[in-house]
């Protein structure tokens, strides 16, 4: 069985996360999604890695599910996990993704699972599946219409016509555009900065962030206050005050 359909390397801190099918354009089958996942367990457990950086190889973010795979009795998802082992799963440190031409389908989702997008200027977002009597349920249907107003977001789920990074841009689902060749650098530079800080602090932002969402504001601070907390008694939160009177920069140890 391949062993290399998802490549995950670290630098700095940071794990550059490579689905490796660019000549069926990373479209994601069975071994990608148990390659992928192993990816991102790989970043929440290793205290060394503090954001991880989602993209595609050979210029081509993801095509979505390997349908030949799949009339082949394949399954492209993982129990709890979602598609690609990645939209329904809960991934406690910071990920980008980085995204050079298509993101399509499964591949759109994937994308919507990280919680920043960095996007070449001619890169396009899509979800055709409704051209093919399917729905996008990986998160398209429930997480594109909170990223985006309502109209264009039905647009694109209802027509299955793309959306244009440029485009997307203006809307505020992707976080920076780039010339195209150049997300994945953009991306990298984008998650060194989030990489400096506290990684404890980061996981915090991620997870009230989540947990608030459709929330009133009773419900909200009722979820966020435990884990500030906890946050506010850490070892890093010491070290954060020191640091700023020492006037260095701190060194954090996830405690």
């Amino acid at each position: 069985m391949p062993t290399d359909l998802v490549l995950a390397e670290p630098h700095d801190g940071v794990l550059i996360i490579t689905i490796n099918r660019s000549a069926q354009k990373n479209a994601v089958n069975h071994e990608v999604a148990v390659q992928l996942a192993a990816a991102v367990d790989r970043l929440d457990a290793d205290p060394h890695l503090s954001v991880g950086v989602l993209t595609g190889a050979g210029g081509t973010f993801c095509a979505g599910m390997d349908l030949k795979a799949f009339a082949a009795g394949e399954v492209p998802t993982l129990p709890g996990r979602g598609f690609g082992g990645l939209t329904r799963a809960t991934v406690r440190k910071p990920l980008i993704a980085a995204v050079e031409g298509w993101a399509l389908g499964g591949g759109f989702e994937l994308a919507l699972a990280c919680d920043l997008i960095v996007a070449a200027e001619d890169a396009k977002f899509g979800f055709p599946e409704v051209t093919r009597g399917l729905v996008a349920s990986e998160g398209g249907l429930i997480r594109l219409p909170q990223r985006v107003p309502y109209h264009v977001a039905l647009r694109v789920l209802l027509t299955g016509e793309p959306l244009p990074a440029a485009e997307a841009g203006r809307f505020g689902l992707v976080t920076t555009l780039t010339a195209s060749g150049a997300a994945l650098d953009e991306a990298r530079e984008l998650a060194t900065r989030v990489a400096r800080n506290a990684p404890l602090a980061l996981a915090a932002v991620k997870r009230i962030v989540r947990a608030a969402e459709g929330l009133d504001d009773e419900d909200a601070f009722a979820a966020q206050d435990p884990l500030v907390a906890g946050l506010i008694a850490s070892d890093d939160a010491h070290e954060g005050a020191r640091a700023f009177k020492d006037k260095r920069a701190p060194v954090w140890h996830g405690r």
